[in-house]
């Protein structure tokens, strides 16, 4: 289901200083690309009428990184908190639209299957605000989900301002909101300071929507790791990780064979023939494609190669940019 009256705002000011890095948090590279745009590749299939990117710490950057998509910026001077950041987004978003969408740059495994079940729940219920939640065993660093015994979504706190039994709490908010844009920027002029950090949480607005009797949805993501956010160069090999396997499965699907997926790695943008078969340790790079009954030999490099049916590349080879006939073996590297 699309909808015009949608619009996405994804948050991408920040500079991630678990990440140990000089540049922006969200240009770190997860599997071919930097994570925001794995983001805003997973909210096209909505059909967002528009998409406000917010920027802060190297914004020149990003925005240089997002020159090929359909978006618009906001500049966050300033840090002063995650409501602070969507506000920048007033002026970009106006009061046209009936729904906005609110995610975070730094979340590349979301799906946009995800995404949709989420919005159709928003607009099934009728809700003011719905957002998203997930069930970790380690909850740590995450802001939880407060709810009655009825299930009903009361407040999120922060983890740095939860008490004793609020962080024995295993839901988590997975940042990710649908908000009707007639409640979201009123509702985040009303806002707060008052928590541990001295900035606007967005988080708050879900007690100000509880507050005002207004309707507070809540969709619960099946899966957690398509939902946590990358903020150390450990999770971002571990998305990396996720995402490689997202693809061989997709390839494997299609009648190839993989020996040791988890060592091989397909760039999007390259294609396998049926019956292939692909040993350990390869890597296919931009824009490879590759016929039918191929093999390639465990460690091979290939980059920018077309291979007709029934080529066999020997182990260890490494080719580049090279068109290669039906039936044959070369020599396994370039002279």
């Amino acid at each position: 289901m699309t909808s015009p009256s949608l619009s996405t705002i994804i948050l991408a000011a920040g500079k991630g200083t678990r990440m140990k890095s000089g540049k922006a948090k969200v240009l770190h590279e997860v599997f071919f690309a930097p994570m925001v745009q794995h983001v805003i590749e997973a909210t096209l299939p909505l059909q967002p009428k528009r998409t406000v990117v917010i920027v802060g710490h190297h914004s020149d950057k990003v925005k240089n990184a997002l020159r090929s998509y359909q978006v618009e910026f906001a500049l966050q001077k300033e840090q002063l908190g995650t409501g602070h950041a969507v506000l920048t987004a007033e002026t970009a978003i106006g009061d046209t639209d009936d729904h906005v969408m609110i995610l975070c740059g730094d979340t590349p495994l979301i799906r946009s299957q995800t995404l949709r079940a989420m919005y159709n729940h928003h607009l099934e219920q009728g809700a003011t605000v719905t957002l998203m939640s997930t069930i970790l065993e380690n909850p740590a660093h995450y802001g939880r989900i407060i709810s009655d015994a009825s299930g009903r979504v009361h407040a999120i706190v922060e983890h740095k301002d939860a008490d004793e039994s609020q962080l024995l709490v295993k839901e988590i908010n997975a940042g990710i909101y649908c908000v009707t844009t007639s409640f979201l920027f009123s509702a985040l002029k009303n806002v707060g300071t008052d928590n541990s950090q001295g900035e606007i949480y967005f988080t708050d607005i879900i007690k100000l929507a509880v507050q005002a009797g207004r309707s507070v949805e809540k969709y619960t993501a099946d899966y957690p790791i398509d939902v946590l956010g990358v903020n150390s160069r450990v999770e971002l090999a571990e998305a990396h990780q996720e995402l490689r396997m997202r693809r061989n499965r997709e390839i494997m699907l299609q009648g190839v064979t993989m020996l040791n997926p988890e060592t091989i790695e397909i760039s999007p943008d390259s294609e396998v023939g049926m019956d292939s078969t692909i040993e350990a340790g390869v890597k296919l790079l931009d824009g490879c494609r590759l016929g039918t009954s191929c093999r390639v030999g465990q460690g091979a490099i290939l980059s920018g190669c077309t291979l007709s049916d029934d080529v066999r590349i020997a182990p260890y080879s490494c080719r580049n940019n090279k068109q290669i006939g039906a039936g044959t073996t070369p020599a396994n590297s370039d002279k």
